[in-house]
């Protein structure tokens, strides 16, 4: 086998039976190059998670088709032991025939508690590591230091310097690795075991990405005091007290080989922020430049130019990972807002490399949409990757601690450059704040009936349908999702419509002593952008008038005030587009927006693409039968020819992935 997916994917023979029951305690189904292999296949795949929801899918998407002689090739994966599957319904029972896999039979020598902590996506690397190496039968803590040393390229033992220990720490941080919580007390275990760094605060650094970063920015003005006195004679290091907040050494090894390649991506990619400094105009002259704040215009040109080479580097493959995606997706909001600041001053060999980029990265993300999109339906949540996981991830905190509360934040229309420049607000308003930044998937389409619906229903679209063109039913299916979980309606809340005012509503809400769960609509940004007719640069502009504003502050300190652990994100973002024409459809289209169309068969979709033959048809991947998109070409919208909008519905980057942000008061 030449990975692990083989002993999984050779099981499954089109046409064998059009039922097949799977027992899936560890989740191995639902890993992303296994749901591909098992859709290349023809196989369509249902966890049997909910039973209503499960059986509203199986009734009317595959046992309708079944009564009408059809043949489809159904999986429904059950996470628990095979066991188990006896209880699934009797007429599933009669149908199908039964599979079971199981991580203890893929890696039979290593400590299974340790090998199903990880996430699915390292197992390929662990696989390779135990067909290369062999290593027997290996006890917990040997099987903690086989992974860490083959999956996560991190050897203890080999630690013994600050730069060796930054090293790792950057590398892990940089790419934002997900390593379980019983690896990292190891690796920290084993690291104490050693005086070398008995002054670190570890337990904070390694598993703590914001406040690794805080801890690194705190230092970077003392290491250009440093390297002022070797550049500039006159310099000296004067005593001057610099208020640390995160405690540990004080004087890092910036200028190390190892470090400096990833300093550099740090300031280039907006997680580190330059800094002025007396002697700025020597040491910009310097490969310490970078991090050092002189003339905005040009510390913006150098910085866009690195960036858009870091970027055309790192764009992600066809087979790549949804993270990769969600990676890189953090450093093109960076480009977008460099991009679109003081336009006139981007000429030249800049903004048609960049132009460049942006084509190829249409291209690209567009065939990996194609390729992996449906598979992302039926992750699991924990952590989320699409917008309708967060109800379900949500809940997971609140199982864990009973008497926590969450509350969160819809900002209807904001793309993750949008959300850059209302953190960058919020941020110099209340230094204190520390924003956790992850990513998760819009819905396609990208309208607000469809994604903001889904985030708060915690469901596909499908189960939906009566629905899918309004949000009128949003309050009652968020009610719904937190009623199954057995949090009652006087102890949920849902507001929309805010932005501009209501916080005395949100404030009288949550004043309620029962309330512990709360969902709120921000559509300030939204109305800005169907209102926007100087493009992307003007939305920036008018995002950050807003929210230097007070309110989005305040909405924050009153939920964080009142104990509420909370998240922030977004149904979709946008983009600027150029008209391509408007179908001449008539009332063919249920839906009519400018940068999708939505029909209720093929037929009628397909006669307004012979009119607009770049334009793409996407499936009903998580979507009602009858909803049928025809999505404009790319960067192009349904309007007048030549006519330019800022729009979503789209598949781009900027509109598909959107920011996943838990704000707290610091990162200590």
């Amino acid at each position: 086998m030449s990975n692990w997916r083989h002993q999984i994917l050779k099981e499954f023979t089109p046409k064998v039976a059009r039922l097949t029951l799977v027992a899936d305690p560890d989740g191995l189904l639902l890993e992303e190059g296994i749901l591909e292999g098992v859709r290349e296949r023809g196989f369509e795949l249902i966890p049997f998670e909910d039973h209503i929801a499960f059986r509203y899918a199986y009734e009317s998407k595959f046992r309708s088709r079944w009564d009408r002689g059809e043949h489809t090739d159904l999986v429904v994966v059950l996470r628990s032991q095979a066991s188990d599957l006896g209880g699934l319904p009797y007429d599933l029972l009669q149908a199908g025939r039964r599979l079971s896999f199981s991580l203890g039979d893929i890696f039979p020598n290593l400590s299974y508690p340790v090998v199903t902590a990880l996430d699915r996506g390292d197992l390929d690397a662990l696989f390779e590591a135990q067909k290369r190496h062999a290593p027997g039968q290996l006890g917990e803590n040997a099987t903690k230091e086989f992974v860490l040393r083959h999956v996560f390229e991190i050897a203890p033992e080999l630690i013994k310097k600050p730069s060796d220990l930054l090293r790792v720490l950057l590398r892990r941080h940089y790419r934002g690795q997900r390593i379980p919580m019983v690896l990292d007390e190891r690796f920290i275990q084993l690291l104490r075991q050693s005086a070398h760094f008995d002054d670190w605060p570890l337990e904070t650094l390694v598993t703590d990405r914001e406040a690794f970063f805080a801890f690194l920015q705190e230092r970077w003005p003392i290491f250009l005091d440093r390297e002022a006195a070797k550049e500039v004679s006159t310099a000296r290091e004067e005593e001057t007290p610099y208020g640390m907040a995160i405690k540990g050494p004080v004087d890092l090894p910036f200028d190390h080989h190892d470090i400096r390649v990833y300093i550099d991506n740090l300031f280039v990619e907006g997680v580190l922020h330059p800094v002025p400094h007396d002697h700025a105009d020597a040491l910009s002259k310097t490969w310490v430049g970078i991090g050092i704040r002189t003339v905005p215009v040009e510390d913006r040109s150098r910085r866009l130019s690195r960036l858009v080479d870091s970027l055309q580097a790192s764009v992600p493959a066809d087979d790549a990972k949804h993270t990769e995606w969600f990676h890189f997706a953090r450093g093109w909001a960076e480009l977008v807002l460099l991009m679109n600041e003081q336009c006139d001053a981007v000429i030249g060999e800049e903004s048609g490399n960049a132009k460049s980029l942006q084509s190829r990265v249409d291209a690209g993300f567009t065939k990996w949409l194609f390729k992996r999109y449906a598979g992302l339906v039926n992750l699991p949540p924990v952590p989320p990757v699409m917008l309708h996981h967060l109800p379900r991830f949500l809940a997971r905190q609140m199982d864990e601690d009973h008497n926590s509360k969450i509350a969160l934040i819809v900002v209807d229309g904001l793309s993750f450059d949008q959300w850059l420049v209302v953190r960058s607000s919020l941020a110099a308003r209340q230094p204190g704040f520390c924003f956790r930044e992850h990513a998760v998937f819009a819905w396609i389409p990208s309208l607000t009936s469809v994604s903001r619906q889904a985030a708060f229903a915690g469901r596909a679209p499908i189960f939906f349908p009566n629905s899918i063109y309004s949000t009128d039913k949003e309050s009652a299916l968020w009610a719904q999702f937190w009623a199954d979980h057995g949090i009652t309606s006087n102890e949920v809340v849902y507001i929309k419509g805010l932005g501009d005012g209501g916080l005395e509503t949100v404030s009288e809400a949550l004043s309620h002593p029962k309330a512990r769960v709360a969902g709120l609509v921000v559509d300030k940004i939204d109305k800005i952008m169907h209102g926007m007719e100087l493009g992307i640069a003007g939305m920036h502009n008018q995002v950050g008038q807003w929210s230097k504003q007070p309110y989005m502050n305040n909405l924050l300190d009153l939920l964080l005030d009142g104990g509420f652990r909370v998240y922030l994100t977004s149904d979709h973002g946008n983009i600027e587009a150029e008209g391509c024409g408007r179908p001449a459809e008539g009332a063919v289209a249920d839906l009519r927006g400018e940068r999708v169309r939505i029909y209720p068969d093929a037929a009628l979709r397909g006669r307004v693409k012979k009119h607009f033959q770049d334009a793409l048809e996407w499936g009903t991947v998580g979507l009602p039968e009858d909803y049928l998109a025809l999505i404009a070409p790319d960067r192009q919208a349904f309007v007048q020819e030549k006519q330019y909008t800022v729009c979503h519905g789209g598949i781009s980057i900027e509109e598909l992935i959107v920011p996943l942000v838990q704000i707290e008061r610091r990162c200590e």
